[in-house]
């Protein structure tokens, strides 16, 4: 049976408080499903129930939906209760030429998620993502037809990413509570992201750190303030990693962060984080990027 982790309030529903990042499985070691498959297992089994996932994670030249297709397999083959999971999914991102061009056009985001449906093998997408803001397209018109994606039924509830607080009030006017959560990057090394984190808390949405670890492989190397989760590591006899994903859980109630995995350990690793109780003490050493 699955093990209980702690919860947060995604939307209606409640999803475990770190969830899995599957990216890694498509980029960094795109020959070896067999891996893919056991580290989704081991997230399962340890008892998280948000995977994030999107159709643009693939390797170059393989087009949409790699990652998408990694991810069902997985699910198809657990033992579980595939049902207590929340899979995410994200549009507005094409992989057929150089780059990972952005398209917020309404008939790519409808052709998008008629693929990703098929891809994940699901009548419905319990979280529908936008995955970056389209320049040449105006934002409120990508949103609206996410609108249209939950009237339809195709889509239960949406998500932004890579938003601006601007973006996400103009998304929640549209959606409503069918808005339920931003994805940003924010980690100790990249904190830029505190504004949107607090526009979450404010409307009741959950935010989604992606990349939660970025830097800090080195953090006894990237200077004192820095330095300081090393410091706080060797206290609490974790490391830096954990001590990151522990302080970002303490920043707001609405973070859930999702940091990537390629490998069964290292997402147990990161669910050791859960366990890290951060004393006051330690939160002021570590400082925080939010509003007082």
């Amino acid at each position: 049976m699955p093990t209980s982790l702690p919860h947060r309030r995604l939307g209606d529903r409640t999803v475990s408080a770190i969830g899995l990042g599957a990216m890694p499985m498509s980029l960094s070691d795109p020959e070896a499903p067999a891996r893919a498959e056991a580290t989704v297992h081991a997230a399962l089994d340890a008892g998280v129930t948000l995977i994030d996932t999107a159709d643009c994670y693939a390797p170059s030249g393989t087009g949409l939906g790699h990652n998408e297709r990694l991810v069902a397999a997985a699910l198809a083959s657990w033992d579980g209760d595939v049902d207590q999971v929340l899979v995410a999914t994200k549009g507005g991102i094409r992989r057929d030429g150089p780059g990972w061009p952005v398209d917020g056009r309404p008939e790519w985001i409808r052709r998008a998620v008629e693929g990703s449906l098929q891809r994940l093998g699901v009548d419905r997408i319990e979280l529908y993502q936008h995955h970056r803001p389209d320049p040449a397209v105006p934002y409120e018109e990508t949103i609206g037809a996410f609108a249209d994606l939950v009237a339809s039924g195709q889509v239960a509830r949406v998500g932004l990413s890579n938003a601006d607080p601007a973006q996400i009030r103009s998304a929640h006017r549209i959606l409503g509570p069918a808005l339920v959560s931003v994805q940003n990057q924010f980690s100790p090394a990249f904190t830029s992201s505190a504004p949107e984190i607090e526009v979450c808390a404010e409307l009741g949405l959950a935010f989604l750190p992606w990349s939660p670890l970025g830097g800090m492989r080195h953090a006894a190397q990237l200077g004192e303030e820095y330095a300081a989760f090393a410091r706080v590591a060797t206290r609490h006899d974790a490391t830096p990693q954990q001590v990151a994903l522990a302080w970002e859980l303490a920043q707001d109630p609405c973070v859930i962060p999702i940091p990537g995995a390629s490998r069964p350990e290292s997402i147990r690793a990161s669910l050791a984080a859960l366990d890290l109780v951060l004393t006051p003490e330690d939160l002021a050493e570590l400082g925080s990027p939010l509003q007082p």
